[in-house]
């Protein structure tokens, strides 16, 4: 089995610093690289954009929509992103999002998280509101297969709070749920070690965190956190929001990175900015 998707992700943010990239080949996007909003301008943005954050960034992070949405010809262009990706030694986060029971939620993990599938990434983004126990399939890839899994939690998103702010019988909020199953998930972690099991906490989410009680440097969990660059989120916010699990934070980054265009060299160059910015930004937050 290959080492533990959370130490081998740990390892990368060592070598390469905190951001992931985004890879999220959207219409405007597109036009503005002078790309056709076809498969095969999909397929040339994802070939740009992984030769220019290879060795920048710890991990990339495809966001299967907009693969998907020019159908099979797509899919093909996100299977060859994954394999380049494999090949180069650099991780991959494929955000699907999915969430379903039984067999259903299976054959999902089968399909992104079996080593040999032909969409097979290092980890994928799971919803778990039909109960977190319906995510077993995948966590049992997390278990054989050495793979990683990121459970929405607190999403930057306005509409989140009405789900994820809810509070059950036992007074504990739905966020804070996943939390601590994330936190039971990852306590056969070596100390010391992130676990495989991350969460998807917003940058935007403000004081969230506190108010709902969640103790997110005992969850051991790698923290994914979108809302960074275009929707608003900058590095001061790091030590406010998520305090003293700060360095497990992940910035998920996409048109903040990707609108320096399509020139690989333009490209790697705002890679390394962010990646410094952010660095710096997490090192004055531990030490806060």
């Amino acid at each position: 089995m290959s080492a533990a998707f959370g130490a081998r992700l740990q390892e990368s943010v060592r070598e390469h610093g905190p951001i992931l990239a985004g890879i999220d080949p959207h219409g405007p996007l597109l036009d503005s690289w002078g790309l056709s909003d076809d498969a095969a301008g999909v397929r040339e943005f994802s070939r740009r954009a992984l030769e220019a954050v290879a060795g920048e960034v710890a991990a990339i992070k495809p966001q299967s929509a907009f693969f998907e949405r020019h159908g099979s010809a797509g899919v093909a262009a996100l299977e060859e992103l994954l394999a380049a990706a494999r090949e180069r030694g650099v991780l991959t986060i494929l955000d699907v999002k999915r969430g379903d029971i039984g067999s259903t939620m299976g054959a999902y993990a089968d399909a992104y998280l079996r080593p040999g599938s032909s969409l097979e990434a290092d980890a994928v983004t799971l919803s778990p509101y039909l109960g977190y126990g319906s995510l077993a399939p995948a966590l049992e890839h997390v278990h054989q297969a050495g793979k990683g899994v990121f459970v929405l939690a607190l999403t930057s998103n306005p509409e989140g709070h009405e789900v994820q702010h809810a509070r059950g019988g036992a007074g504990l909020s739905v966020a804070a749920a996943m939390a601590e199953h994330v936190r039971a998930e990852n306590s056969a972690a070596p100390a010391g070690t992130w676990g495989s099991a991350g969460l998807v906490v917003g940058a935007t989410v403000g004081p969230a965190v506190r108010e709902l009680g969640i103790d997110l440097a005992a969850t051991r969990a790698p923290l994914l956190v979108p809302g960074f660059g275009a929707q608003g989120a900058g590095p001061e916010d790091l030590a406010e929001v998520f305090g003293a699990a700060s360095s497990q934070v992940l910035v998920s980054l996409s048109r903040g990175l990707l609108s320096a265009g399509g020139e690989v060299d333009a490209l790697r160059s705002r890679a390394r900015a962010l990646r410094a910015a952010y660095t710096a930004a997490q090192g004055a937050a531990g030490a806060a």
